[in-house]
This record gives structure tokens, sequence and C-alpha cells, in this order.
């Protein structure tokens, strides 16, 4: 007799030294671990991925451990979305607007010492009520605050996990009327021609990538080497 599997398809998205976006893989599985992730990277490594600059993530257990070990001058960036997310399991119904909008401040801050500043100002407010909340942004600051050295250009393509998420909707809409697959194989069929789809309207560069090109080419300067024309 046949079961039903609980299984998730997990997508990495590159921009390169041209300013280009692509999907650069996906997998299917059950459970998200370090040796999982591990997995896929060394994968995208064998398959030509030579450095990573900055990845964007979104919390999922395991990643940062996985990047570190395979990509270990990587910087790595925690969705502050997916951070926020996170944050208001533990904030009652009606404390709900009041502590997001009181977060706000903590994530626009210009620099990391105002950021800091602000959540402290934000711990004064709410840390005995929530203490759990505040315990999390602080252990996870390290890889929260990345984007703060950066300018805006590049801290708006890393600080939130927008491009992927807008990418996911997407293949939501092909997957949706479809709950089971009859094998992996099947869903990632599915998937890659609705990437395919999707990916053929990528024509264009990343906004501002001439200035961002100049802005990463000092932050990694062993690294990076912009072509001059």
């Amino acid at each position: 007799m046949g079961s039903i599997v609980n299984k998730a398809a997990y997508m990495v998205i590159g921009i390169d030294l041209e300013g280009h976006k692509d999907v650069l893989g996906m997998w299917i599985g059950e459970n998200e671990s370090a040796k999982f992730w591990l997995h896929v990277l060394n994968e995208l490594r064998n398959r030509g991925v030579q450095d990573i600059l900055i990845a964007s993530v979104d919390n999922l257990r395991g990643f940062s451990e996985a990047i570190s070990a395979c990509f270990p001058q990587t910087e790595i960036q925690k969705c502050i979305i997916h951070q926020i997310r996170n944050s208001i399991k533990y904030v009652s119904y009606k404390d709900l607007k009041k502590i997001t909008a009181d977060l706000k401040p903590v994530y626009k801050a210009p620099t990391e010492q105002a950021a800091l500043d602000e959540l402290d100002s934000f711990e004064q407010t709410w840390g005995k009520k929530y203490p759990l909340l505040i315990q999390s942004w602080r252990n996870n600051w390290t890889e929260l605050s990345t984007f703060f050295k950066y300018p805006p250009e590049i801290r708006k393509i890393i600080y939130t996990t927008n491009i992927i998420e807008i990418y996911h909707r997407q293949l939501r809409k092909v997957t949706k009327g479809k709950a089971v697959f009859p094998s992996d194989d099947a869903l990632l069929k599915m998937l890659y021609l609705a990437t395919m789809d999707v990916t053929r309207k990528w024509t264009g560069r990343v906004q501002h990538w001439g200035q961002i090109l100049l802005q990463l080419s000092v932050f990694f300067e062993d690294r990076v080497q912009p072509h001059i024309r």
C-alpha cells in the first residue's frame, strides 16, 4: 500500500558579476539540516560556483553552518522579514501592530551602532514582557546586521530574501492545483518547466549594478575584479 510523504522543494538563486540573476538549482528534501545544505552547496561548487560573496538566507536550520563549511569567506545575511515573522510568534495580537512599528527603527537604522541603540531602546520597552523576542534578535544579531556595512543599493538586495520569495510565489501559481505528485522527479519536472517560464523574463541586470559592482570591488578587492571596457 502506498503512502504520502511530505517533502519540500528548495531553490537557490544567484546574481553573477554581470548583474544577472538565475536559478542555480532546486532540490527535494524531507528535512533541512546542515548535512542537507552542505550537499547542496558542494553540488553547486562542483558545478562551477567558485565563490559566494554574500548569502541571504531565511533562517533555515543548518544553512549558515553549511555555508561556512563550504564557502568559509562568504558573509551571511539572515532575512530581516523572516526574523520579524519569527519574533511575532511570541507576541499577543493586541501588541502586534505596536511591536512591528517599534522594530522598524532597528533595521532601518543608518548604522549598526544606531541599530543596536534602537534595539536597546526596544528592549527597555518590551524586554520584560517578551524576553524571548529580545533573545532571538540578540542571538542572531551577527548575521542579521551584516547589511549595515553596505550602501543602500546593496542593502536592498541582501537584507531580505524577496528575490526568491517572488520566485516562489510564481511557482505556487503552477503547483497549487496539484498537492500530490507520484514521484520527486514529477515535481522537479513541473518546477523546472515553470522556472523556464519565469527566468525567460529575467533579461535585465539588477538596478544600479554598475555602482554595486564598484562597491563590491572595494569590499572584496581580492575577489572581485570589475571588467573595464
